[in-house]
Parts: C-alpha cells; sequence; structure tokens
C-alpha cells in the first residue's frame, strides 16, 4: 500500500486495481489491512488516502453479503470518519464547493447522519476566523 504516494496516476489505479482484485477473494483480510494502514499512517497524504478508501468502498459493494456483520459496522465507521476528515481537509482550501456538498445532505424533515453534522462541525472549527 506504501506504493499509493507514487506520484504516477497508473501506479496509483494499479493499486487500487489490486486491492480491489485482493478484496474479491478475501474482502474481510483486505478491509482491516486497509484499516490498518490507514491507522498507522494517520499523516498519509489525502489524495493517497482517498486511493485505499475508494478500493475500500468497492470491496465492501462487491461483497457485503459475504462480510461479518461485526466487520461491515466497523469498516462502515472508520471509513466514514476517514471520508469526513478528507472533506474537512479539502476544506480549508476549497471552503465553499464542499459546504455546497455538505449541505445537500440535509434535507426538510429528516435528521441528518451522524458523520454529516460531525463533518459540518469539524469545517466550521478549522476554517473559524
Amino acid at each position: 500500500m506504501d506504493a499509493t504516494t507514487d506520484k504516477d496516476p497508473l501506479v496509483q489505479e494499479q493499486i487500487y486495481d489490486a486491492l480491489c482484485y485482493l478484496g474479491e477473494s478475501e474482502p474481510e483480510e483486505i478491509l482491516n489491512s486497509c484499516d490498518e494502514y490507514l491507522r498507522q499512517h494517520d499523516k498519509l497524504a489525502y489524495p493517497h488516502r482517498v486511493i485505499i478508501l475508494k478500493a475500500m468502498e468497492t470491496v465492501v459493494k462487491n461483497n457485503i453479503a459475504l462480510l461479518d456483520k461485526s466487520t461491515a459496522k466497523e469498516v462502515i465507521r472508520d471509513w466514514q470518519q476517514a471520508a469526513s476528515n478528507v472533506l474537512v481537509a479539502v476544506g480549508q482550501r476549497f471552503i465553499n464547493k464542499v459546504m455546497e456538498e455538505v449541505l445537500t445532505k440535509f434535507q426538510p424533515g429528516i435528521l441528518p447522519h451522524y458523520f454529516v453534522m460531525q463533518t459540518f462541525a469539524n469545517l466550521s472549527v478549522s476554517n473559524g476566523e
């Protein structure tokens, strides 16, 4: 997974493809490995973190029926937290675009998801003056 930091988009795409391919035969192992890698590399640049998160998303979508409930629950929580962190980081430079996207998740009469609220709060804190 260290190769995700390679600047060559073809290498990045190959890493994504390899994670997805391995995820077809061992989805829980790949999800756990990706999760552990992201935890150990919490300073990983966001573009590189996104490659791993997208691979995790694909593995989950393609293997949802095979996943153990506890694995799915933990991966989804971690994945949502990581995605929220990516939005907050991008929002430090492109606050209007990120806020526009986050605000689309607020629907009249529907309680927003926890991570939408957390992202909204963290955006306001990180961009406070």
